[in-house]
């Protein structure tokens, strides 16, 4: 069974950094997209940032510039780096795989950003 798993969130004061990491095992034929999105209280979840098998990258206008996106293919891992955090970013962080086998998603990893 696959299975995704996100790390790396936690509690930061406005202006700081933390780095989501999300790992996806048992994917038997391969991932095409590893993506980021986020769900704050009462809002619907949105598209945060992907990167495709071949390292080009996508970004929500929100975040350009402030979050980087990369991945390991080899350890079928992606990261998010979260740079100048704004209360805003609070949410639920969601890794979401597009592999060729399906669709996955993991079960979050909460972001708090305090004022």
């Amino acid at each position: 069974q696959v299975q995704v798993a996100e790390s790396g969130g936690g509690l930061v004061q406005a202006g700081g950094s933390l780095r989501l990491s999300c790992a996806a095992s048992r994917i038997i034929f391969g991932i095409k997209t590893m993506n980021w999105y986020r769900q704050a209280p009462g809002e619907q979840r949105e598209l945060v940032a992907g990167i495709s098998s071949g390292g080009s990258t996508n970004y929500a206008d929100s975040v350009k510039g402030r979050f980087t996106i990369s991945r390991d293919n080899a350890k079928n891992t992606v990261y998010l780096q979260l740079n100048s955090l704004k209360a805003e970013d609070t949410a639920v962080y969601y890794c979401n795989v597009e592999a060729y086998s399906g669709i996955y998603w993991g079960r979050g990893t909460q972001v708090t950003v305090s004022s």
